[in-house]
């Protein structure tokens, strides 16, 4: 690897593992104000979410035509289906695990530059997007406007699968490396979550 693309990378853990500090501020639960402004802002808050939410754009334009437009595409929507349980009441078991593992999983994904069927890639997203959108489904109730709520949160979501695309796409014209290094970061700061998680 030359001094260059080492420096990316060496860039690239140092963001990843910046956002480790906010891991459960996405989801944590506690009341909610506001409505499609506290919704669009609330994904930026949670490091595990923002990125979980940033490594499948990436992981998208890692794989090419036609995962680069169905991974960001199958996450929203699976959101919702995951925020309907959690509104309907139905439990789900090691939430926050399962959460912080989406992050270890989709970074090591990139990071092994994992050449996924589309079948896989779609169905690992959507079982991670459930368990996110099942996590902020929780809190909807506690919104002042729900709706609008819901709105700027799935408008911000597209927006990160936009800037993951974004850093995919220019990571591999940039060097492959860096965006492999790009992934590891992400896996490790998963792994940091997932221990967090397991030993609260």
């Amino acid at each position: 690897m030359n001094r260059a693309a080492s420096g990316r990378v060496r860039w690239s853990a140092l963001a990843a593992l910046t956002l480790y500090a906010g891991a459960a501020a996405a989801h944590s639960g506690t009341g909610l104000s506001g409505g499609f402004g506290a919704g669009f802002a609330h994904p930026f808050g949670g490091g595990d979410h923002l990125l979980a939410m940033v490594c499948v754009g990436a992981w998208g334009a890692q794989l090419g035509a036609p995962l680069r437009l169905a991974l960001p595409v199958t996450f929203p929507l699976m959101m919702v289906v995951g925020a309907a349980l959690a509104l309907l009441g139905l439990p789900m078991a090691s939430l926050e695990s399962g959460i912080a593992l989406s992050v270890l999983a989709l970074g090591a994904c990139i990071a092994c530059r994992w050449r996924a069927p589309v079948w896989a890639a779609c169905a690992l997203v959507a079982a991670f997007a459930l368990l996110h959108g099942y996590a902020h489904g929780r809190e909807l109730p506690a919104a002042a406007d729900p709706a609008g709520y819901s709105l700027g949160f799935v408008l911000a979501t597209g927006s990160l699968h936009v800037l993951g695309i974004g850093i995919g796409e220019l990571g591999q014209r940039l060097s492959g490396a860096a965006l492999r290094g790009f992934g590891a970061a992400v896996a490790a700061a998963g792994a940091a979550f997932l221990y967090s998680a397991l030993s609260a």
